[in-house]
């Protein structure tokens, strides 16, 4: 299992020769405690629901729950590895279909992207298709991510 968003692919993909249906190599990382605190601490979402049980238990969650842009980031993260260049992805979207509670422990919350070619679209462009699970429960509802490929 990896913390971060994978490893770069191999070899760039080639828009000329990429099939729609294809996958991309799936992501398993793990979403502790620690990265919440890092994650509110980058992008200044302080909500407590994702840092103080208490807090989260109060909302109606079962403990502190991941914010729906890390999870989404993951997703995202993974296809800017598949095209090989952080800045290939130009668009993304998501609907955050059910909340992704992280435990207390060394351990964390499973989140599991596939990700899949939907459309070649023109100037490079291809839109892929992205599921991310926890606990085999669908987390990001029509999910995808525009990427502008570069010469392979």
């Amino acid at each position: 299992m990896t913390g971060g968003t994978g490893a770069p692919a191999a070899a760039r993909p080639d828009h000329e020769t990429l099939a729609e249906g294809t996958a991309l190599p799936p992501l398993r990382c793990a979403l502790t405690r620690a990265d919440l605190r890092r994650y509110a601490a980058a992008s200044g979402d302080h909500n407590p629901i994702h840092l103080d049980d208490a807090a989260a238990r109060a909302a109606g969650f079962p403990s502190v729950i991941a914010h729906g842009m890390l999870s989404m980031a993951k997703a995202v993260g993974l296809v800017a590895d598949w095209a090989g260049d952080p800045a290939a992805p130009e668009e993304s979207f998501a609907r955050f279909a059910r909340p992704v509670p992280v435990p207390d422990d060394a351990v964390g919350a499973v989140l599991d992207v596939r990700a899949t070619v939907a459309a070649k679209l023109p100037d490079r462009r291809v839109k892929v298709a992205v599921e991310a699970l926890c606990a085999g429960e669908k987390v990001l509802s029509s999910a995808w991510v525009v990427v502008r490929l570069g010469p392979a």
